[in-house]
Formats: C-alpha cells, sequence, structure tokens
C-alpha cells in the first residue's frame, strides 16, 4: 500500500533520503593516534593534531580505510581506488582546525545498494549514492554552566562513514526499515557499534513532498536524529509541515532544521549552505589515498557473512523466514543459535532460542552476550528432553532455575529429583488412580465424549508432578480408557 498524506487539495507523496554519519570502530582517530573510547573524562584523548595545534600534520589511519572499504563492500558497494581528502571550510566551535577534512569530489566508495524488508513482507531496493570518510567534530556543552559552553574535543578526528542514500524512501517505515538495515549490516561487519544513543551513528534526514507523478519539490534537512523512532516522526512531522505550506500557497525554502523530540515537530536551525559555501579544496597535507586492488580482495575474502546470507540459509536449514529474521537480527543472536543448533534439530532449537530463552531475556533484562545461560548448557538442557531425561513441562522450569542460579541443566534434574518417569508400571498405577477418582468421567469418555482425553492427561501429569513421559501416558491412558 502506497504511503501518502491527505492534504486539502489531496494525497501527497513523500520523498525521503538519508546520510547517515557512523563512527568508524578503531582504536585510534582518523588522522592521529588518539584513543577513541566512548565516556572518557573530558578532553583527555585529544592529540596536538586534534587540537588544531600549528604545524602539526595530519597521517592517515590505515585501519579506518580498511573499515570504510569493509563497510562499501558489506553494502555491494563500488570501491574507489584512487580518492581525496579535502578541506571543508567553516566555523564549528568545537573544530579546532576551523575547517573539517572529509571527502567531497573523490569518495572512497561510490553507488551501492541496500535491501530492506517491509512489514508486510515485501522488500525493497534503497540505493547507495556515496560512502566517504570524514573526521567528526568535538562536542558543546550548554548544560555546565548559567553563561558558559564547555568543549570537550575528546570526538575531534575520530573517523566518521558518511553514507549517503538516493531518495528512494517513500514512507517513514521505509526510512526506519533501511536505518534498522544499515545498522545490522554494520554491526555485523564489525565497522561501527551502531549505538545511536551514544552519538555513533546518526542520520541527517531529508524530506520532500510532492503530488503523485511530479519531479522532485524543494527538501529540507532535518540534522543529528539520533533514534530510528525519532527518524521515523521527523519525517512525518516535517512532511506534513511542507504539506501545510504548499498548501497554504507558500513555498518551501531549502533548510537546516532540527528534530523537536518532545514537541514532535521539526524548527529552523539555518538556511542550507550550497558545497560553494564551504570553500572546498584538496588538502595539501594529505597525498591522494591509493588502494590496492588485491588489499581490497583480501578485505572482501575475509568479510563475515551477512544478515541476507545468514537468513536465506537458515531457511534452507527448515527454519520459517520470521524465526530466520528475527535470529539474524543481531549477530551475537545468530552465534548463539548456531553455537546451539550444532549437531542438534535446527527448528527444535530455534522454537526454544526465540521462545523460553528469549522471553527469560526479557524478563531479566539482559542481552544476549550477558545470558548467565551459555549456548552450551542451553544445548545440554535441549539433549535431555531428546534422550528422555525430562519433559517438555519440566524443562522449561529447569530453564528458569538455570536463569536464577547459573546451575548446569543435568545437576538441576538429579538434585532436584526431576528425571520423568519412562517406567510404565508406574504410569498405569497413577492412569488407575487417576480413573478410579473419576469413574463418572470415564463412563461419558466410554459413551463418546472423545474431549474428556485432555482431562485425563492433565489429571495423570499432575498425580505424577509433571514428570510422566508425555508419549507414554498417552500411550497407557488409551490402552486403558479403551
Amino acid at each position: 500500500m502506497t504511503y501518502t498524506i491527505e492534504g486539502r487539495t489531496g494525497p501527497w507523496e513523500v520523498v525521503i533520503g538519508l546520510e547517515v554519519h557512523a563512527q568508524v570502530t578503531s582504536q585510534a582517530k582518523l588522522f592521529s593516534g588518539a584513543a577513541t573510547e566512548f565516556g572518557a573524562a573530558p578532553n583527555s584523548q585529544v592529540s596536538f593534531v586534534d587540537a588544531g595545534f600549528p604545524g602539526m600534520l595530519p597521517v592517515i589511519n590505515e585501519e579506518c580505510v580498511a573499515q570504510a572499504v569493509r563497510t562499501g563492500l558489506g553494502l555491494k558497494a563500488e570501491i574507489h581506488l584512487w580518492s581525496r581528502f579535502d578541506r571543508k571550510n567553516y566555523f564549528y566551535a568545537d573544530l579546532p582546525q576551523g575547517y573539517q577534512i572529509s571527502q567531497f569530489a573523490h569518495p572512497i566508495v561510490g553507488t551501492g545498494t541496500v535491501e530492506i524488508t517491509l512489514a508486510d513482507g515485501s522488500t525493497k531496493q534503497i540505493g547507495i549514492t556515496r560512502l566517504h570518510l570524514e573526521q567528526d567534530a568535538g562536542k558543546s556543552l550548554h548544560d555546565q554552566h548559567p553563561s558558559k559552553s564547555f568543549i570537550d574535543l575528546n570526538r575531534s578526528g575520530v573517523a566518521l562513514m558518511e553514507i549517503v542514500s538516493e531518495p528512494d524512501m517513500r514512507s517513514p517505515e521505509e526510512a526506519g526499515a533501511y536505518l534498522t538495515k544499515l545498522r545490522q549490516i554494520l554491526r555485523y561487519l564489525g565497522t561501527c557499534d551502531g549505538n545511536m544513543d551514544e552519538g555513533s551513528m546518526r542520520a541527517d534526514v531529508n524530506v520532500s513532498v510532492r503530488k503523485p507523478g511530479e519531479g522532485f519539490r524543494t527538501r529540507c534537512e532535518v540534522k543529528n536524529v539520533n533514534s530510528i523512532r525519532f527518524v521515523m516522526q521527523a519525517v512525518e512531522a516535517e512532511a506534513r509541515r511542507q504539506v501545510e505550506l504548499w498548501e497554504e500557497g507558500g513555498t518551501v525554502e531549502q533548510e537546516t532544521r532540527l528534530f523537536d523530540t518532545g514537541r514532535g515537530v521539526t524548527r529552523s536551525m539555518r538556511s542550507k549552505e550550497d558545497a560553494h559555501d564551504y570553500r572546498y579544496f584538496p588538502d595539501p597535507d594529505l597525498p591522494p589515498l591509493v588502494l590496492a586492488a588485491d588489499w581490497v580482495e583480501s578485505l572482501k575474502a575475509a568479510l563475515p557473512e551477512l544478515p541476507d546470507a545468514r537468513r536465506a540459509r537458515y531457511v534452507a536449514m527448515g527454519l520459517s523466514p520470521y524465526d530466520a529474521h528475527v535470529l539474524t537480527l543481531e549477530r551475537e543472536t545468530a552465534a548463539f543459535f548456531e553455537a546451539v543448533a550444532r549437531g542438534r534439530d535446527a527448528k527444535t532449537v530455534a522454537n526454544w532460542v526465540t521462545g523460553d530463552f528469549f522471553a527469560a531475556l526479557n524478563r531479566t533484562g539482559l542481552g544476549v552476550e550477558e545470558s548467565p545461560v551459555s549456548a552450551a548448557a542451553l544445548g545440554e538442557l535441549l539433549d535431555l528432553i531428546a534422550d528422555r531425561t525430562i519433559n517438555g513441562k519440566i524443562a522449561k522450569d529447569v530453564l528458569a532455575i538455570m536463569f536464577e542460579t547459573g546451575e548446569r541443566p543435568g545437576a538441576i534434574v538429579d538434585a532436584r529429583g526431576l528425571r520423568q518417569v519412562v517406567d510404565t508400571g508406574a504410569i498405569e498405577a497413577a492412569i488407575e488412580q487417576v480413573m478410579a477418582a473419576n469413574a463418572g468421567k470415564v463412563a461419558e469418555y466410554r459413551s463418546g465424549k472423545d474431549k474428556l482425553f485432555g482431562f485425563f492427561v492433565g489429571q495423570v501429569m499432575k498425580a505424577m508432578q509433571g514428570k510422566g513421559n508425555p508419549a507414554l501416558v498417552n500411550e497407557v491412558l488409551k490402552q486403558k480408557l479403551g
């Protein structure tokens, strides 16, 4: 179904493009050896280069270049073996050099694609225009003093990948799906941690509206949106603002705006600059970046399996598309599933991981990587079901204990006497006891009320404290009732 905004003059189509700034995962900054760890004391990770001291020369960090190439490969994009850094000149209070070193005319990565999946199961290709490397600015702090702003330069010079999409998205849902998928790819590659709440991934949202069939109208850019939910809200708010403006006979001016998350509206920040306003020119301190084709190939050969490929493999293993989607959302979840599934039935493992295991994680507020139940321990629990040591109902109770205590499943079963009863003599005795106590219902069952069978199963399992083997209980009960 096509997403439109209904105005007084009929439906309006929304056109969206995203510029995502992704902080590169690396131990050092793009042009200096200063550390990049998040949360360090203010101004404790600043080199002379980052501070803009005269005469200090930038030196390219090879790992940051490699991370950009890996990302380009993960986006199925063209890798440019020749690229160049330019100086982008503008005043920025927390960028001491007075210019930003960025790639403008010659980026390291060219066109690529990202496939998104929408709620109705349909897919869509979103074009990537380019990916370029640049240095991040520092951070201005306005809440530390009543009349002064403080500057923290720890982030100054940290490597950023700016990933620019084509204006291919047509709804808030598509924008959210694109950002979700892009974040997932970066996290699988290990090139950006995707922690939007820490500012290591943020989006500039370009929005315009038009009548169906028209060409593009003027767009506005909503800057520095730091959550997927806020990106979707910003699209909706800015699109509605533009529709109202056009329908009132006004015109949309190209400008940069901010999204007020509290009020759910966008507000003007500044008129939009064009490229010539930045006075770009090649950075004289940095030679062109020239990559060897065999080096790029070696990075490509070492790439991890990406979400789409892994999801297809899981479906081929017998999983439903939905389970495959859920299990591949995070690389850590997929790795956990695979560790449990090794040598076991994949569908059974998927049911337990996405069911009781995820439910226990949600109850305890933990991520997969923090789980007190390891993949090996969950595998042992499933083995106890497979060899009929315990049944599925008891296994659920054992898993809950494992989350509370961290004990191994075998030790819990032995210590609490939870082994299921497979002795047909004991099962027969329990069944006869239940039948004797419910003679009237036995007569009803034998007169044709087959639905009472479930009642008898429940009573027998209750009498055996849940330890009866369900298959044997069903088998013997049918014989006795028959």
